[in-house]
């Protein structure tokens, strides 16, 4: 016998896969691979929410007063914490179950792109030739910070390519983020973008930047939202990874975000542009994969190209504070060691204004903001709301950002 759910009770679901906006580069999905990756969505949904509190129950009744008996004190820092949970049972169990969520919405994505590879390659062709919105250069090397590992699980990571021309490791990236955030940015899986537009519209209604640098595009799912409300602004994105740039730029391109060009540059070194070529400086979940000896140099080159009166902004998680709890810091640090993120615990134990003041800006000029995802809600109902959901990590980010000489400005003006 079947049961009925009563109308108020809604059952906690990701939207379906097949929800997802094509656009003129989308991987097109068979039967069964929807039917997969609606199974990972609701499995990460299920792992977050019914079983991630399982975490610190297991911590405070178990790890927690084995820890107190042994050592006789607290935790130093969530590192101890982290190793003391590795021997429970039921964090082993968890943390194995969300790996292998990852591992399994890479295959899935992988095994469907490379099944119409030809295909793909040859749509982004139509899209990304004769065009002088996409600049690639061979001769810059993908820094070893990102070739070391394949991040986030992803095979070859941004930069490996089947074929030449290949736009495989876009199309990979671009199908999977639905699995991996249950659907909680939207149906282009842009709803961190779409969230930047709201932020910058409240923020200083009337704006016009006349250019603007995205740094790390990766699939350009966070900028052609803003390319599109503000059309008349020059946008610049920038990756090291060709294929990533060439499924961007056919992505933007038939979205009709045609005011992006697309480069392959190092942000560490930015020197082909002059001081001040830009009103606004953007990073989106991109500083957690560079090295500490590469995010100062990419801040300080952010810097050095804003203009007066331009804006900085940098969606992260937020930075491990003494106000933040050691347990939480020790959650937020999964994805440091198990899904191949290995410069995530440093950056966010990293005092981000104390960055952002070694790059030349003024302690008074900074703030912090948070932000977000902006999603479809008539499509997706479900779509996350909530900061605990994944740890923060599918809807809502932490914003550093700081307004360059913005007082000086002001004073000037008046």
């Amino acid at each position: 016998m079947s049961k009925t759910v009563p109308s108020d009770q809604k059952l906690d679901v990701a939207p379906p896969y097949n929800a997802v906006a094509r656009h003129g580069v989308s991987p097109q999905p068979s039967h069964d691979e929807i039917a997969r990756f609606d199974f990972l969505a609701n499995f990460n949904k299920f792992l977050s929410g019914a079983l991630g509190p399982g975490n610190q129950l297991a911590y405070d009744k178990r790890v927690l007063p084995a820890f107190l008996k042994e050592n006789g004190r607290e935790p130093q820092d969530r590192f101890e914490i982290r190793h003391a949970m590795n021997d429970d049972p039921f964090h082993s169990f968890w943390s194995a179950l969300k790996r292998n969520s990852m591992e399994m919405r890479q295959q899935n994505g992988r095994a469907m792109v490379l099944r119409q590879i030809d295909e793909l390659n040859a749509k982004a062709r139509q899209y990304n030739e004769g065009r002088d919105t996409l600049e690639l250069n061979p001769e810059v090397a993908v820094p070893r910070y990102q070739s070391a590992v394949d991040i986030h699980c992803m095979p070859g990571s941004y930069h490996g390519e089947e074929l030449s021309g290949d736009v495989s490791a876009g199309a990979n990236y671009d199908c999977g983020i639905f699995a991996t955030t249950a659907g909680g940015l939207g149906a282009l899986s842009d709803g961190g973008g779409q969230a930047l537009v709201d932020w910058i519209k409240k923020e200083r209604p009337g704006w016009q930047p006349r250019r603007m640098l995205d740094i790390g595009t990766t699939v350009g799912h966070n900028i052609v939202p803003l390319a599109l409300a503000f059309p008349d602004t020059e946008f610049i994105a920038i990756d090291t990874a060709a294929p990533i740039l060439r499924y961007a730029h056919a992505r933007a391109q038939s979205l009709g975000a045609t005011n992006i060009k697309f480069i392959q540059s190092n942000a560490e070194d930015l020197s082909r542009w002059d001081d001040g070529t830009f009103d606004w400086v953007q990073t989106t979940m991109f500083l957690h994969e560079t090295s500490g000896k590469a995010l100062p140099k990419i801040i300080a080159e952010g810097y050095r190209v804003l203009a007066d009166n331009g804006l900085m902004f940098h969606l992260e998680q937020p930075e491990y504070s003494d106000a933040m709890p050691l347990f939480e810091q020790f959650l937020r640090d999964w994805d440091a060691f198990n899904n191949n993120e290995p410069f995530w615990s440093s950056m966010h134990a990293l005092d981000m204004k104390d960055e952002m003041v070694k790059a030349g800006f003024d302690r008074d000029e900074l703030f912090e903001t948070g932000v977000r995802a902006v999603v479809d809600r008539e499509i997706f109902p479900e779509a996350p709301t909530g900061e605990d959901e994944d740890h923060g990590r599918a809807a809502f980010w932490h914003a550093y950002g700081a307004w360059k000489n913005a007082d000086q400005m002001q004073e000037a003006a008046e």
